[in-house]
């Protein structure tokens, strides 16, 4: 699929966000792909078609872990921030989408919890590894690989040095292996399209600027 990202450890140079053809604030596919169908578990054990769950909505979508040293916390809460300055209606249209790239380590519950401290509206996605294997490769993400140790404060397993431009966060447990992956967000239309991606410089004022767009159902052609 031409709309595939290559991996990006955590902590990683932000790439230059750019306006699209179309107006829209970040990545613009190589080819506009529709959204991609895939089944995974959701935080309360319940299979969860993404494609049927999120038809029509603008939807965001993102592959990570929540030991994540920085992209994962930062993609969420640039969101967060997004969502929190539009109407209530476009907000409650649209989905977010989280799926673990590390389900070894985040069950249900572990991605319910971090999932709650950024809204607990927000989707998390786990299953075998396979299973999210497939998921990336259904999005056009390339599939994410275990790295080395993530380099920790001495004395201290839970704490890292931050990149800069990251968002303010902690770890509650040891961060353990880096788990390197896509870091841009999917970002599909109202027509079930994926019209943008955005990379890692992207801000909220941004993905806030898109969402009435995304949300807005083009005619059928």
């Amino acid at each position: 699929m031409s709309a595939a990202l290559a991996l990006a450890g955590c902590g990683t140079a932000p790439q230059t966000a750019a306006a699209t053809s179309s107006g829209l604030h970040g990545r613009e596919p190589d080819q506009v792909v529709e959204r991609p169908s895939f089944v995974l578990t959701d935080t309360s054990g319940r299979a969860y078609d993404f494609a049927e769950e999120t038809a029509g909505r603008p939807t965001l979508l993102y592959f990570g872990y929540t030991d994540c040293p920085d992209e994962c916390p930062t993609a969420m809460a640039d969101i967060t921030a997004a969502l929190r300055t539009v109407d209530a209606e476009l907000r409650e249209r649209t989905a977010v989408v989280f799926v673990t790239t590390d389900p070894s380590r985040d069950d249900g519950p572990r991605l319910r919890q971090w999932l709650d401290r950024y809204s607990t509206t927000y989707v998390g996605l786990t299953g075998t590894q396979e299973q999210v294997q497939r998921a990336q490769e259904a999005a056009g993400a390339t599939v994410a690989v275990r790295g080395e140790p993530v380099p920790t404060l001495p004395g201290s397993p839970t704490e890292h040095e931050h990149a800069p431009g990251t968002a303010p966060h902690t770890h509650d447990r040891p961060l353990g292996d880096l788990v390197e992956h896509a870091t841009s967000i999917f970002a599909y239309d109202a027509s079930d399209r994926l019209p943008v991606l955005y990379p890692e410089s992207v801000s909220p004022s941004d993905i806030r600027a898109d969402l009435p767009v995304l949300a807005r159902k083009e005619p059928s052609t």
